[in-house]
């Protein structure tokens, strides 16, 4: 049906065009149509020309002719812009470089849109950018982002907000990825060249879109070309400069800026949060930045302040990534503090918010929970959870299932192994490696209780060997510190090298408490207690006697210890 409906419609309408043809009416008339007709026919002529030139240019590129194809780019722009002066009736013979007969008049050309450029201009324009970005032409990719800016804020050109908004962003993360690349290049001049392309690149956006003074104000964009910035910047570790876009940003939310400088009272000290989601979702965005910042400043009292700012934010609608963010900074900061029970709660959220937001940061984040479970001496595994359990096959994943395997057994020869073979590139994460001692005095202290357990008096040596061989005085500062804690009643003998633990209910009991005691004993009146009064009796006398023969000398007793 639709085919002959197609037909139907050529022929009628092959059919009208012959009969206005024959038609007997007045050569007015006639020549009106014929002259509308050949304007069409030309300006569909023009169009093909542009997009055929347009996509030969990305032939070009795609063929490695860069340079035919920046020149082909270039023609496109000059063809668009010959045929829209011709179209406006302005001359087209006058060949001036400084486009000064497209530029509104100001004292800026920043400030002002370019004239008669059209949406292939734009699109030429912005190939031309990605063609310097590619080949690290600084100063060139500058100068045609600039162009690209006024094209895009000509009502000549008549590009969507959304398509330069697109554009826009698109172009700040080609940025973002060559200064993130060469972080770890040794080049030092190539890197300052591209820090200083990103600045005038996100200088140039901020300045063309700003809400009140900008060529296109767009204060939506601005806020997020923002965010951007102040991410590259502590990428960048720009701290400085970071501090002033946060500053920005609070005040064009209208946010209390108190914080930057240190203030603590309870009027400043609590974030003003929007009803709105969008007002909300601004200062968890911010917040995120600020804990960014004062994570990499060390400023545990600015960084507390600012993460329970934005965990109190109520109505926000934030990206998963950006809260994600938020909670595994939170995580360790309260691993700093060694609130490693808050600390697992959360690096659990973020683990989820990186899952949601489907980002391979998940991972990470689950590395975290992992250590910081480990570390708070929990007896649930991580990877018990739901969530958890369809990541533990995972490359990455199965190193760290197996340390938590062996940290439950107490199996400290594997977890050690692991370590030190650094499976998964597990000790690759500088947060890991600034928490693996904590983790080796964990499991070694755990395999310290469950080896003395048996024992009234060990050698340190044995215990040593029960640690996979670690030096004595190792031994010594592991029981001191247990002794210290309350979690061991005993004392060292460094004469001897044994541990000598106390009995339960003699433990460190002076005079009258041991009257006290002996009191209750009697009182009791029982064969259980007087049973259990008599061994204790002779646990004392055993150890009265094993201290004698230590003091005599180990390597003339008989007496054999364990």
């Amino acid at each position: 049906m639709s085919d002959s409906e197609d037909y139907e419609y050529e022929y009628d309408e092959s059919d009208q065009e012959a009969m206005d043809a024959g038609s007997g009416g007045g050569d007015e008339d006639a020549s009106f149509e014929y002259t509308d007709d050949e304007d069409n026919q030309n300006n569909d002529e023009g169009e093909v020309a542009l997009e055929n030139a347009y996509y030969n240019a990305k032939g070009e590129r795609d063929s490695g002719e860069i340079d035919e194809a920046r020149e082909t780019f270039e023609s496109v722009v000059r063809m668009e812009v010959e045929q829209n002066k011709k179209e406006a009736g302005v001359a087209t013979d006058d060949d001036d470089d400084d486009d000064a007969m497209d530029v509104e008049a100001t004292t800026s050309k920043l400030l002002a849109p370019l004239k008669f450029h059209g949406p292939w201009s734009y699109k030429a324009v912005k190939q031309l950018v990605k063609l310097h970005l590619r080949s690290l032409n600084c100063d060139s990719a500058v100068k045609d982002y600039e162009r690209l800016l006024r094209i895009a804020s000509s009502p000549d050109a008549k590009i969507s907000p959304n398509a330069v908004e697109k554009g826009v962003n698109n172009m700040l993360d080609r940025v973002a990825s060559l200064i993130n690349n060469s972080s770890g290049s040794s080049n030092s001049d190539a890197s300052s060249q591209q820090e200083a392309l990103a600045q005038s690149i996100y200088d140039l956006t901020l300045k063309a879109f700003h809400p009140t003074t900008g060529i296109a104000p767009n204060e939506r964009l601005w806020f997020k070309t923002n965010l951007k910035y102040g991410q590259l910047l502590y990428e960048m570790n720009e701290t400085a400069k970071l501090q002033l876009v946060i500053r920005d940003l609070l005040l064009s939310s209208g946010q209390p800026t108190d914080i930057l400088e240190g203030a603590t009272t309870s009027s400043s000290s609590a974030m003003v949060t929007d009803s709105t989601s969008t007002g909300g979702t601004h200062v968890m965005e911010i917040a995120a930045l600020q804990i960014q910042l004062y994570s990499r400043l060390k400023d545990t009292k600015k960084l507390r302040a600012a993460y329970h700012r934005a965990m109190s934010v109520r109505g926000g609608i934030p990206h998963p990534r950006t809260l994600a963010l938020i909670q595994e900074l939170g995580g360790k900061m309260h691993m700093s503090q060694r609130n490693f029970d808050e600390a697992s709660q959360a690096f659990f959220q973020a683990f989820k918010s990186y899952d949601e937001a489907g980002d391979r940061s998940r991972l990470r984040c689950l590395k975290y929970l992992v250590m910081a479970s480990m570390l708070h001496a929990s007896s649930i595994n991580p990877f018990d959870s739901h969530e958890a359990r369809a990541h533990r096959d995972d490359p990455e994943i199965v190193a760290m299932t197996n340390l938590v395997q062996a940290f439950h057994n107490d199996d400290i020869r594997s977890f050690e192994k692991i370590l030190n073979k650094n499976e998964g590139r597990i000790m690759d994460d500088e947060f890991v490696r600034e928490h693996v001692a904590d983790l080796l005095r964990t499991i070694r202290t755990q395999v310290i209780m469950r080896t003395i357990g048996p024992y009234t008096k060990i050698r340190l040596v044995k215990i040593s060997k029960s640690l996979n061989g670690i030096p004595v005085e190792d031994v010594e500062s592991l029981l001191v510190s247990l002794i210290l804690d309350g979690k061991l009643n005993g004392r060292i003998d460094q004469v001897g090298g044994v541990l000598v633990k106390q009995a339960q209910g003699a433990a460190d009991t002076g005079p009258a408490s041991s009257d006290k005691n002996a009191g209750k004993q009697v009182d009791v009146g029982s064969v259980e207690s007087r049973n259990t009064a008599s061994i204790q009796r002779l646990v004392r006398a055993l150890e009265h006697l094993t201290d004698a023969v230590a003091n005599v000398g180990p390597k003339t007793s008989s007496f054999q210890q364990l």
